[in-house]
């Protein structure tokens, strides 16, 4: 295992920068803090209020069942079908309301009311189960921005079936790894998708994924860009054979609250990504009221779009679940924020009059670096709430978000949480928490969290420490799949005490707490690197670089980077006389990108002869950070080859002067 990235201490000095709380600028005064109170007060009966806005078969026998944690069971006995509540229930008031506003990225459009992807979810499910699916398989997908995936997945959730999403950035070996992992009996995929103005071969990496892959089945195939394909007689499909043609209802498999509802991937500490367990009463109460609270949605008024891709967990529960549950209009948008021009965005924001707009803090500063002539050229007015979701904000970015694309008058909800929370934590209420630039202010009505020092105790106000939860809350994941103990190891075991009947949730992040008590995010503290709001295992790149023949060791850290959050720097040693040069630096990038995913390749890679490694062979990952971020180099006493620590400093510069 690598040594942390990070200390604590360390990132709470990195950190201590943020505007006082005395020069702070609200967007929103606290008025009424009685939900904060309410829900405080009697959190059970909070959730069960927001629970009963859903569609039920079977009401709850009790709202929480603790008595197995840290394996948590949410409204036991409750029996429903979650896209009853997404599609169903909107048919008999608002068939006509628009569900989404789909723009390709070329430019074509569709839009699709909650009675045409009542239709097509049902049209789907009953195509899924002419293949074979039924309540209780895994349906794995591997698509672009298009309609048709937001349509699968509740395709599966119509049947009982659990989908496992894999984004369409990620590689041929990371999608079999998932599929494998999940054992999906069925794959949904589409020809291409368009990114940027170039067509992503979609269809072509899962067939390079499904030669390892022999729980699949059937695979069906969406025709989106047109590119050749290979179509394998008896295994694909074409979605438009297949689904077209089906009848347009198809009745809703009842599940119980805690049924599987989907698995959803996530990188980890070790090389093997984490399979994520949601299940569906409790995920949906979390997301549909997080949704409505947060953004302080009028569904019949605004037009809410979440820029976030599908493939990620935003995507699932504020493009997908969230959303539709509530009955909102969204925007769908297929491609990149650059293309054809560096206005597209605030195009779609003037055109659909958008009037919620949720993003990432990496666009957000892609935007400030691009200028304000482009959202400057738009009708920005109609917005209302703007929202931020995937890392820590810093409070110039957050700012200028707030001025130029808010008018000055938006406020600015800083959300934090995780795939593992399901649904937002940490937020504030417009029109009622006073915000902070660069904070996520305070838990959400019905979350508990805390900062707490090494040794779990809570840290006093104005300090630093770890972030932690610190009781049940529905959206909760229920375990990661197939590895009871690894939950428990990854996600409970460093602070709980069981013994105690104490269950402390860990969720990996650094925090401090203002004198007013807001949450400041620092970053990640473990082996996981948070690059534009991904995130992304050290070991599976270090893993990733080994296994190409020229290199013999790799230690990869995560370091400051003002665009990404984080970008990814390796270190490599290269096998007998291999010299290292641009060739096999770009031969490299690549060779990640190809076990990975375009996501993780290296920002930037130093060739050395050696590694710094403590007298018992440990590589001191830390000397490492410090280098990438031109710290100033600590003691370097304790290493076995301390000489090589100056040199290698020496090479990250020269390869910084070349990149500039």
């Amino acid at each position: 295992m690598a040594e942390q990235p990070h200390t604590i201490e360390a990132l709470f000095e990195e950190n201590r920068t943020f505007p006082p709380s005395a020069d702070f600028t609200s967007s929103a005064i606290v008025s009424s803090p009685t939900v904060y109170d309410e829900a405080g007060a009697d959190p059970e009966g909070f959730w069960e209020r927001q629970a009963e806005r859903l569609v039920w078969r079977r009401r709850w026998d009790q709202v929480l069942d603790w008595s197995g944690a840290p394996f948590a069971k949410w409204f036991v006995g409750g029996r429903l079908n979650v896209t009853e509540s997404c599609l169903d229930r909107h048919l008999g008031d608002h068939p006509d309301r628009v569900a989404y506003y789909w723009e390709g990225e070329p430019g074509d459009h569709r839009v699709l009311t909650y009675a045409d992807l009542h239709a097509e979810v049902c049209r789907l499910a009953n195509a899924l189960a002419e293949l074979g699916v039924e309540k209780g398989d895994r349906v794995a997908i591997y698509m672009g921005m298009v309609p048709e995936l937001p349509a699968a997945m509740l395709a599966c959730a119509r049947l009982g079936a659990a989908h496992s999403v894999v984004f369409g950035g990620f590689s041929a070996e990371s999608l079999a790894d998932r599929i494998n992992d999940a054992q999906a009996k069925v794959l949904v995929t589409c020809d291409g998708s368009w990114r940027a103005g170039s067509v992503v071969p979609l269809k072509a990496m899962a067939d390079d994924a499904l030669a390892h892959t022999p729980s699949i089945t059937s695979v069906l195939v969406v025709r989106r860009t047109g590119n050749d394909v290979t179509m394998v007689d008896g295994r694909d499909h074409w979605y438009h054979d297949r689904v077209d043609h089906q009848h347009a209802d198809r009745p809703a498999v009842e599940c119980d609250s805690e049924d599987l509802l989907y698995l959803l991937y996530t990188s980890g500490t070790t090389a093997k990504p984490k399979g994520i367990v949601h299940t569906t009463g409790g995920y949906l109460t979390g997301v549909s009221a997080t949704h409505r609270m947060v953004f302080d949605l009028h569904e019949d008024q605004d037009v809410y779009w979440c820029t976030a891709d599908v493939g990620w967990v935003t995507g699932h529960s504020y493009i997908v679940y969230g959303p539709l549950a509530n009955g909102a209009t969204s925007v769908l948008y297929e491609g990149a924020p650059q293309f054809p021009e560096k206005d597209r965005f605030w195009d779609i924001c003037e055109r659909y009059g958008v009037t919620i707009l949720y993003t990432a803090p990496t666009t957000i500063r892609t935007f400030m670096k691009w200028g304000d002539q482009f959202p400057g050229a738009h009708d920005l007015s109609a917005l209302r709430v703007i929202g931020t979701v995937g890392e820590p904000i810093n409070p110039e970015a957050w700012m200028w978000y707030r001025d130029v694309i808010g008018g000055g008058d938006c406020p600015v909800v800083d959300t934090w949480w995780q795939t593992e929370t399901g649904s937002q934590m940490l937020a504030p209420l417009p029109g009622v928490t006073t915000t902070k630039p660069g904070s996520a202010t305070v838990p959400l009505p019905g979350i508990f969290a805390d900062v707490v020092d090494e040794n779990g105790g809570s840290v006093p106000l104005g300090g630093g420490g770890y972030l932690v939860l610190t009781r049940p809350w529905p959206s909760m994941l229920r375990g990661i799949y197939g590895d009871d103990q690894r939950f428990i190891d990854t996600y409970w075991r460093r602070f709980s005490k069981p013994e105690e009947g104490r269950w402390v949730y860990f969720a990996g992040d650094g925090a401090k707490r203002d004198a007013d008590g807001y949450y400041w995010l620092l970053g990640r503290v473990d082996d996981v690197m948070n690059v534009s709001g991904h995130r992304i295992s050290t070991l599976e790149v270090e893993s990733a670089l080994v296994d190409n023949t020229a290199v013999a060791e790799a230690a990869v850290v995560g370091r400051l980077d003002a665009q990404t959050g984080q970008a990814i720097a390796a270190f490599v040693t290269l096998k007998g006389d291999r010299q290292g040069d641009d060739a096999l630096i770009h031969e490299l990038r690549e060779h990640v990108a190809l076990k990975i995913g375009k996501i993780a390749r290296p920002a930037s890679i130093v060739f050395t002869d050696e590694l710094p490694k403590t007298r018992s062979g440990k590589i001191m990952r830390r000397l490492l950070q410090d280098i990438s971020e031109q710290r100033q180099l600590g003691d370097v006493t304790t290493l076995a080859n301390a000489a090589v620590v100056e040199e290698i400093a020496e090479r990250a510069r020269a390869a910084r002067v070349k990149a500039d």
